[in-house]
């Protein structure tokens, strides 16, 4: 999986591409952690990404429950595959997904 960043004042941009599984999500979550900073918005595009597990959602939701304490958090650009495990697992309604 490939991360890049774009950071606009305190607007950090992150899109994934590949696959975010267990293999990745480490990677992930160590880059948010060295990333965030000051952040208060939280941009993950998802147009890239093929591929969501477990360990993935749970590096979202680490990073939800973050930003929920510093501003906000938006996930966009997620194709059908990516869509479809949010609304199996009930990310749908936790993320604000545009």
């Amino acid at each position: 999986m490939e991360i890049s960043k774009e950071l606009n004042g305190q607007s950090l941009s992150v899109a994934l591409d590949g696959r975010l599984d267990t293999s990745t999500a480490p990677s992930l979550e160590a880059f948010l952690g060295e990333e965030l900073g000051d952040a208060t918005e939280l941009i993950f595009d998802l147009a890239k990404l093929e591929y969501i597990s477990s360990a993935g959602l749970r590096v979202l939701l680490s990073a939800q429950k973050t930003m929920n304490a510093k501003g906000s958090m938006i996930v966009r650009n997620c194709n059908e595959t990516v869509m479809e495990v949010f609304e199996i697992t009930g990310f749908s309604d936790i993320l604000t997904i545009e």
